[in-house]
């Protein structure tokens, strides 16, 4: 006798689990606008996910023990959410009505966002694309994509909002 797996609330059409977005301070707000569309859509909470690249998580697990990967060079405030970035969100969502909260995690953006959503049970992750900068371009491709990781990786749907997308005037699709 083989054991079905329950339905993941994602295959079944319904949104149970929180919208779990990646935030960053100075991120574009279009990548929080839409999460929070989609998060009162669903009649969700929105779980903005903070990932703190000077940390790792000691278990691996979320929301467990972190330390920092210089011990050399961090202070005793080490980890902690931006109250800046706290702040833009508020500001951003004060007038959604969308239920919010934010959470710190620790070590590489993909890695972290899907720990995350697997812990709470996230119906979707969201995320942004970089900016058209050199700088972001030079980090694409040395680190990679955190949009690429996760969709690639991920059994949940993934969002992939555009910040500033290129598209050609002449670009006819005939």
């Amino acid at each position: 006798m083989t054991e079905t797996p329950a339905p993941r609330p994602e295959a079944s059409g319904s949104m149970s689990g929180p919208i779990l977005v990646g935030v960053m301070p100075g991120q574009h707000p279009i990548v929080l606008e839409q999460a929070a569309l989609v998060a009162a859509a669903a009649r969700v909470p929105l779980l903005c996910g903070y990932a703190d690249v000077t940390v790792y998580p000691v278990d691996g697990s979320t929301g467990g023990p972190a330390a920092p990967i210089d011990p050399d060079g961090v202070d005793e405030d080490f980890g902690g959410i931006p109250e800046s970035l706290t702040q833009a969100i508020d500001d951003q969502l004060a007038a959604r009505g969308v239920e919010w909260s934010v959470v710190q995690l620790a070590g590489e953006p993909a890695r972290a966002l899907a720990r995350e959503a697997e812990a709470v049970g996230a119906s979707m992750i969201v995320v942004g694309t970089r900016e058209h900068k050199l700088a972001a371009a030079v980090k694409e491709l040395t680190a990679g994509s955190v949009a690429r990781h996760l969709f690639r990786r991920q059994v949940r749907p993934v969002l992939v909002v555009p910040v500033n997308p290129r598209v050609p005037i002449d670009d006819d699709d005939d």
